[in-house]
C-alpha cells in the first residue's frame, strides 16, 4: 500500500537565485557536499547565450545560460559524483521513479514547466524549470525552489503531474534525477577545466544564435521588437522581467559568473582569472540597463529605447568576447 506521507528533512538551499543551481545545491547538501551557488554555476560551465525565435514562439527568447540540465550533468562530472537520470513518457512510471528515490531516503531533482506550479504567480510556460522534491503527502508535493519563489513550497500532486508531463519548448520527458557520492576532485583543476571549456564554447559557437555571436544577433533584432510583437506592452515588459528576475538573458547569470570567478580566484592563482573577474564585474550591470530599456520600450512604445538596448548589446558582444578570450588563457 502506498504511504500517504514521505518527507525528507533538511533538504534546502537557502537564498538560491537560479532554479537549476538551487535544485542541484539542495541535492548536494543532502549528500554532505556544500558549494556556493556561483561555484556550482561555474563548475557547470553554465554561462552562455542564445537568441531564439521560431514560428511556435509568441515572442523571441533570450537565454543567458547553457541548455537545461547540461549544467547539472557537467557539475556532477567535474565533482566526481554519480548522476542517476530517469526519463519516461508514462506519467505512471514517472511517479514510480520519484516514489522510489524518495522511499530510499534521497531527494530527487525534477525538470518541469513552471506554468502549472500553483505557487508561481507568473503564469508563463517555461519548460526548463527545476525543483528539488523532498517528499509528498496525500495531496501535495513538497518542493525546494528559489528564494524568489518561496524556498520550501508545495503544489498539488495533480499540478506536479501536469508540470512534468507538459510538452513544448525546453521541456523534458518527465525527467527526474538523483545524485550520489561524495566530492572526489582536485577543485583547482576542476575550476580550470570548467572555465576553459566554457570559454571555448562561448567563443566558437556552431551557429550565429549562440555565444558572443548570439548577443550580436540580438543587437540587430531587438530594434524590430515593437513590430515583431502583437502586444508590445505585455511582450517587451515580460521579456525584460524574465531577463532580470529569471536571468534568461540578463544580469543574473553574469552576476553569478562574476561571483564564481571571484571565488575561483581565491583557489586558483592566475592573472587571467583575476582580469576575467574584473571584466565580468563591468559586464553584469550593463545587462540590467538592456532590460530597463526593453521594459521602457514596452511601456512607452518608443523605438528609441530599443535602439539604446541594441547599442548596449553590440558593446556587450565585444566585451564578453574579450572577457572569454582572457579566460581562455587560464594556465
Amino acid at each position: 500500500m502506498q504511504p500517504e506521507h514521505v518527507i525528507i528533512e533538511n533538504v534546502a538551499f537557502p537564498a538560491g537565485q537560479h532554479c537549476e543551481t538551487t535544485a542541484l545545491g539542495a541535492l548536494l547538501r543532502h549528500e554532505g557536499v556544500e558549494f556556493s551557488e556561483p561555484m556550482l554555476f561555474g563548475l557547470g560551465e553554465g554561462l552562455g547565450f542564445v537568441y531564439w525565435d521560431a514560428k511556435n514562439l509568441d515572442f523571441p527568447f533570450l537565454g543567458g545560460r547553457v541548455k537545461p540540465f547540461e549544467l547539472t550533468r557537467t557539475a556532477a562530472r567535474h565533482l566526481g559524483l554519480t548522476l542517476d537520470v530517469q526519463e519516461t513518457s508514462s506519467a505512471r512510471k514517472a511517479w514510480q521513479n520519484v516514489e522510489s528515490a524518495l522511499g530510499s531516503g534521497r531527494p530527487v531533482g525534477l525538470q518541469l514547466d513552471s506554468y502549472h506550479l500553483e505557487y508561481f504567480t507568473a503564469k508563463v510556460h517555461f519548460g526548463g524549470h527545476f525543483v528539488a522534491m523532498r517528499g509528498y503527502d496525500d495531496t501535495n508535493a513538497h518542493l525546494v525552489d528559489t528564494a524568489q519563489q518561496g524556498g520550501a513550497v508545495t503544489t498539488t500532486l495533480e499540478s506536479l503531474e501536469r508540470a512534468r508531463g507538459e510538452r513544448g519548448p525546453m521541456t523534458a520527458r518527465n525527467l527526474s534525477y538523483t545524485i550520489t557520492g561524495s566530492e572526489r576532485t582536485d577543485l583547482g583543476a576542476a575550476i580550470r577545466r570548467a572555465i576553459s571549456n566554457n570559454a571555448a564554447t562561448f567563443l566558437t559557437p556552431p551557429i550565429a544564435n549562440l555565444g558572443h555571436r548570439g548577443i550580436g544577433k540580438a543587437a540587430k533584432q531587438v530594434p524590430k521588437w515593437l513590430d515583431r510583437s502583437r502586444d508590445p506592452s505585455h511582450d517587451l515588459t515580460l521579456a525584460a522581467t524574465l531577463m532580470e528576475r529569471g536571468g534568461t538573458g540578463g544580469s543574473l547569470f553574469r552576476a553569478l559568473y562574476r561571483d564564481f570567478l571571484a571565488e575561483a580566484a581565491t583557489i586558483v592563482d592566475d592573472d587571467n582569472l583575476v582580469r576575467g573577474h574584473q571584466l565580468y564585474a563591468e559586464i553584469a550591470p550593463l545587462w540590467t540597463e538592456v532590460a530597463q530599456h526593453i521594459a521602457k520600450a514596452g511601456e512607452t512604445g518608443e523605438t528609441g529605447h530599443l535602439t539604446q538596448a541594441s547599442t548596449l548589446l553590440t558593446d556587450l558582444a565585444d566585451r564578453e568576447h574579450h572577457a572569454m578570450q582572457v579566460l581562455s588563457g587560464l594556465r
